[in-house]
């Protein structure tokens, strides 16, 4: 194998702008890193940037190869580009889902070659395509401001989102080698299993070229077979299996599944496991849970998009950072959106080893696109070789059609006018997504859309809690109360979410101190969705007494989030068996931005991050209003066992008086363990709760059932102690009166143990931080919610 990654030349296609760029990369990255253009993240540069994105550009290199009977692979070119040999065009490519293995031997020379990739113009490109459709396919153009981008197979999100820069970037992201044309070639393999007692069968098919035997082993289980007709077949039977369980459940084993045929070899790394989508008519309507292994899981989850807004920073080492943190939050599922990409096997790889399941959208988002049989054929190509390349994968659990295509054929002007059109064309195209898939991939678990009620069903999923997934985002974008969280109750709610403003050191990355004002240009600049800066704002005069100067204001904002998410979160989980799942939107950032992100660009935890790890803890008690009481429901996602929990009231001075103690079995349904009249809490008091198994504290929370304005908090009176322990620091902290959401922040990366506490009078906490870097000395902050909002 002849590797082309490395340094190859570019330049735009007059002739200008020259500089070095590293494939795997993108364009942008490579600009920017030869001091060519500013930072596309800081202040405003991203609208002096798009430029970029209108012309074409023309990346070469030269290298010398020793035959020239060879085949070039290529994988994730974005997007629309020409590969040339020698003068000679051996490829054109405007998908960036497909891989290629391409016959280059006609224009391959022994000794010296010369290669160059043209990237065109994705902007430019787009609109010819545009132009050329029979009518008008319409984009979600409030998310996308560089237009057109449903015409490309390319991340829908690189146009622009209410998340994301609008920049539009070019590059290549995968393969890019030459390898010998070879007789005989494993081309695919297709791999299921069947589970009984004691027993897993895995069936393996290998779909090859050319003649000869081969064999398949795993698990010290070996079968040889010829390959006949352009296949071979065998099943491989395990006894007495270790069973791959998702985070919480169980350990995650995984097994080398070696394929050899001649000097051909194909490894694929598999954990056994029986993954099913059960949606059981019910009488609240259509059920929606995972069961692996015949066990129930409550999915605890947040939405994944592109780790990155240009692909070229994207690191294993940051993404596998972003996922540990998923697990360290007690989350056992993401959902990889449909407006990104489908990412490179070594994250689904990872998602193997962490335990995290995998719902997989395939790309398509928000917007209508295409129906014409060139484009769907190109769609049915894409879709079976993301099958075939990512089935195998234990995380893998659920391949659906898209991300809100069915709402989106209500959304625009067009759709609406002439329904039946747009309504044939998006069922052409999920018909064709769904044909490919199972030709692909028979026992592939299907599900159409995000949000949909069911097959067949083209009902309204953001407002119908009864049937299938729901996307829930009346109170962030109808400014809705946090309460109205518990007016629904959703089987599962595959995206809801609130926004916050990005920590400050984030901040900084992006934003001069004369910048720190929320009505800035470069913090409006920054915030993608209209208006959210003042709906962040409004809501804070709804809950709280307004805070005092910009970073209490960011500290509030993440407060804020973290509530909105904790009231969703809290109260679905109460419901179960009846809600079996929560995605938050978003888990990450793609770049420094205001967002629903519990992560913060480059992977800081948002106080959020810290309250989901608290909320999606695996025995946790919710505080559920219903009419005059509060229930205190205890949730279990463990095995089964007695959880004590005691009530206390508590006053703005941390004194407490004792309301009630009760003892529950809780094994799989959430049990109300306390129901206390609210009357029972006096003026001035909020309720306080632990939870106990055995004698050992599992935890403990508030609830607040007034806006948090309405109570006259008093100094909290922090003070803390650090003490260096090795690597990491221990902060003590301790409060004389009731502290609530006393978060610490360092003015060094690192990670803490956990944040945004409460705090007793009498009862200190540790927090314990480390640093990023080992030898690194952090300074300290503590903020709570009266310094912040009392100044």
């Amino acid at each position: 194998m002849l590797n082309l990654h490395g340094i190859w030349d570019l330049r735009d296609a007059s002739g200008g702008h020259g500089c070095k760029l590293a494939l795997p990369g993108d364009g942008i990255t490579a600009l920017h890193e030869a001091g060519l253009i500013a930072d596309p993240y800081f202040g405003r540069n991203e609208y002096d940037l798009r430029w970029i994105c209108a012309a074409d550009w023309v990346a070469t290199r030269s290298f010398d190869c020793d035959r020239s009977d060879m085949v070039l692979v290529v994988s994730m070119l974005d997007t629309v580009a020409e590969i040339s040999l020698n003068g000679v065009l051996v490829h054109r490519s405007d998908t960036m889902f497909r891989s290629y293995r391409i016959d280059v031997s006609h224009a391959l020379r022994k000794g010296a070659n010369e290669m160059a990739i043209t990237f065109r113009s994705p902007q430019v490109e787009a609109a010819k395509r545009q132009a050329a459709q029979p009518y008008f396919v319409p984009f979600s153009a409030n998310n996308t401001p560089i237009r057109n981008g449903n015409m490309l197979r390319k991340p829908s999100c690189d146009f622009g989102w209410d998340w994301n820069i609008a920049l539009a970037t070019f590059g290549l992201y995968g393969d890019l080698y030459l390898e010998p044309i070879a007789a005989n070639r494993i081309e695919s393999l297709l791999i299921s299993q069947c589970h009984s007692a004691g027993l897993v069968e895995v069936a393996v098919t290998a779909h090859v070229a050319g003649q000869g035997d081969v064999t398949f082993s795993l698990c010290g289980q070996s079968a040889t077979v010829p390959a006949q007709n352009g296949r071979a077949h065998a099943i491989l039977a395990i006894k007495n299996p270790a069973l791959w369980w998702p985070a919480g459940q169980g350990a995650q084993p995984l097994h080398d599944l070696l394929v050899t045929m001649g000097d051909q070899r194909e490894t694929r790394r598999i954990g056994l496991r029986d993954a099913k989508l059960i949606t059981t008519k019910d009488a609240a309507g259509l059920g929606f849970k995972f069961a692996i292994n015949g066990r129930d899981i409550f999915a605890k989850g947040a939405n994944w998009i592109p780790a990155d807004a240009l692909a070229g920073r994207i690191t294993v080492q940051a993404t596998r950072d972003l996922l540990q943190s998923a697990v360290d939050a007690n989350m056992n599922m993401i959902r990889v959106w449909g407006g990104g990409r489908y990412e490179p096997t070594w994250f689904y790889d990872l998602c193997d080893e962490l335990g995290l399941m995998v719902w997989q959208d395939f790309m398509f988002s928000c917007h209508i696109y295409p129906a014409d049989d060139a484009f769907l054929s190109d769609v049915a190509v894409e879709v079976r070789e993301q099958a075939l390349r990512l089935h195998h994968h234990a995380s893998m659990v659920l391949w659906c059609g898209d991300n809100e295509l069915i709402g989106a054929l209500t959304w625009f002007p067009e759709t609406r006018a002439n329904r039946d059109r747009y309504l044939v064309g998006y069922d052409r195209l999920n018909r064709t997504v769904e044909a490919a898939l199972k030709a692909a991939v028979p026992h592939a678990v299907w599900w159409p859309s995000s949000p949909s009620p069911g097959p067949m069903d083209f009902g309204d999923a953001w407002h119908d809690d009864s049937k299938g997934d729901m996307h829930f985002w009346s109170v962030w974008h109808e400014g809705r109360d946090f309460d109205h969280y518990r007016d629904v109750s959703p089987r599962f709610c595959s995206e809801f979410g609130f926004q916050s403003y990005p920590s400050m050191d984030v901040i900084r990355r992006f934003a001069d101190p004369a910048d720190f004002n929320i009505a800035a240009p470069v913090m409006e600049s920054h915030q993608k969705n209209a208006g959210g800066n003042a709906r962040i704002a409004e809501t804070m005069f709804r809950y709280f007494r307004f805070p005092v100067g910009f970073e209490n204001f960011v500290y509030l904002s993440q407060v804020q989030q973290g509530l909105a998410i904790k009231t969703a979160v809290t109260h679905w989980r109460s419901l179960k068996p009846h809600c079996m799942g929560t995605l938050i939107w978003q888990l990450n950032d793609t770049w420094p931005v205001c967002s629903w992100s519990s992560l913060d660009h480059g992977g800081g935890w948002k106080l959020m991050h810290h309250m989901a790890k608290e909320f999606y803890a695996p025995v946790f008690v919710s505080a559920v209003p219903v009419g005059e009481a509060i229930e205190l429901r205890v949730i279990n996602d463990a095995a089964a066992q007695d959880v004590t929990v005691s009530a206390v009231a508590v006053d703005m001075a941390g004194q407490t008086r004792a309301l009630a103690q009760a003892t529950v079995h809780v094994a799989g349904d959430a049990v109300c363990a306390l129901s206390l009249a609210k009357d029972r809490l006096r003026a001035g008091e909020m309720l306080a709760y632990i939870w106990a198994q055995g004698g050992a504290l599992l935890g403990g929370d508030h609830f607040a059932p007034l806006p948090y304005k309405a109570y006259d908090l008093r100094p909290a009176g922090l003070s803390h102690k650090v003490t260096a322990k090795g690597a990491a620091f221990d902060i003590e902290i301790a409060a004389q009166n009731l502290a609530l959401f006393v978060a610490v922040e360092s003015d060094v990366a690192g990670r803490f143990s956990h944040n945004a506490i409460t705090l007793f009078p009498g009862q200190p906490a540790s927090i314990t931080f480390t640093p990023a870097q080992a030898g690194a000395t952090p300074r300290f902050t503590l903020r709570d919610l009266h310094s912040a909002t009392y100044g």
